[in-house]
């Protein structure tokens, strides 16, 4: 009997925040503009909920998650780390302002970090976040946050095409 690798899938793009909270529909509004692109081999979710992101890894060697943060910096910046299994494990408060109540409440690094420990995280993961100005339910996304997204989808775009011709 031989040990059979399963198919990776990937890379994949998860866009996480609720499309009615103001600034955190920005992860959502990121991912539907890269699956717009029509990017040759790389998947696009949207989730409310971080827990979904340990299904979603499942077979996956690189994956994106977009979500709206609060770092004290200017609404609209972005800021990209890289969390995959070959790096060390995010500090307790590192990307805490993700998750603001409910489910949600079981942050991105708590997902990342249970990823870690069950060994299902991803070969490569990278965290962008999107600094934003405002959750109030049932606003739109801020101006800064909403004149973010094109450079998102460039930086998304970039690390895709990097993906997919390192796999190929």
């Amino acid at each position: 009997m031989t040990d059979e690798v399963a198919p990776r899938r990937g890379p994949i793009v998860v866009g996480l925040g609720s499309p009615d909270q103001g600034d955190d529909a920005v992860g959502p509004a990121v991912a539907c503009a890269v699956a717009e692109l029509g990017l040759c081999g790389v998947e696009t979710a949207v989730h409310e909920d971080p827990t979904a992101l340990i299904h979603l890894w499942e077979g996956v060697d690189v994956a994106v998650v977009i979500d709206a943060v609060l770092s004290g910096q200017a609404a609209g910046t972005i800021t990209v780390r890289e969390v995959g299994a070959g790096e060390p494990s995010l500090p307790e408060e590192s990307w805490e302002a993700i998750g603001r109540g409910g489910t949600h409440a079981f942050g991105l690094a708590t997902a990342v970090e249970l990823a870690r420990t069950l060994g299902r995280i991803p070969r490569r993961v990278m965290l962008v976040g999107i600094e934003a100005k405002g959750f109030e339910q049932g606003t739109p996304l801020s101006t800064e946050v909403a004149a973010s997204i094109t450079d998102a989808v460039q930086i998304i775009r970039a690390m895709a095409s990097e993906c997919v011709g390192s796999a190929a």
